[in-house]
C-alpha cells in the first residue's frame, strides 16, 4: 500500500504569503477620533472619583477595554458611547465589591 504525503510548509511560511491589501486595516482618522471619544467619555467620569483612585483607574481600563471592543466593529464611534456605559458599571461593581471585601477582612483582622 502507497501513501502519499502532502508537503506542508510552515504556518510563519504561509502567512507571510498573504497580500497585505487582504488585511484590514483602519480607516484614516478614525483612531484618533475614538481616542477623543474615549477622552470626553472619560472626562465626564472622572471628576466623581478625585477620592477614589482605584476607581479612576478602573474607569480607564474600562474605557481602554470599550476602546478595544468598539474598534472591530463596522460603527466604532456609534459603539462605543455604549460599550463604556456598561464597562464602567463593571468596573464600579467591582471596585465595590473589592472595598466591601477590604472592609470586612479589616474587622476579621481587628478580631484576631
Amino acid at each position: 500500500m502507497k501513501t502519499t504525503r502532502k508537503r506542508t510548509r510552515p504556518k510563519e511560511e504561509r502567512l507571510a504569503r498573504l497580500p497585505s491589501d487582504e488585511l484590514p486595516s483602519p480607516p484614516s482618522g478614525q483612531g484618533t477620533e475614538l481616542e477623543r471619544l474615549k477622552e470626553r467619555l472619560l472626562e465626564q467620569l472622572l471628576p466623581q472619583t478625585t477620592h477614589r483612585p482605584d476607581l479612576s483607574s478602573a474607569y480607564r481600563r474600562a474605557a481602554n477595554d470599550a476602546v478595544s471592543l468598539a474598534w472591530v466593529t463596522p460603527f466604532p464611534l456609534l459603539v462605543l458611547p455604549v460599550l463604556f456605559e456598561e464597562k464602567a458599571a463593571e468596573a464600579q461593581a467591582q471596585a465595590e465589591r473589592q472595598r466591601t471585601i477590604l472592609v470586612e477582612s479589616g474587622k476579621w483582622k481587628a478580631v484576631a
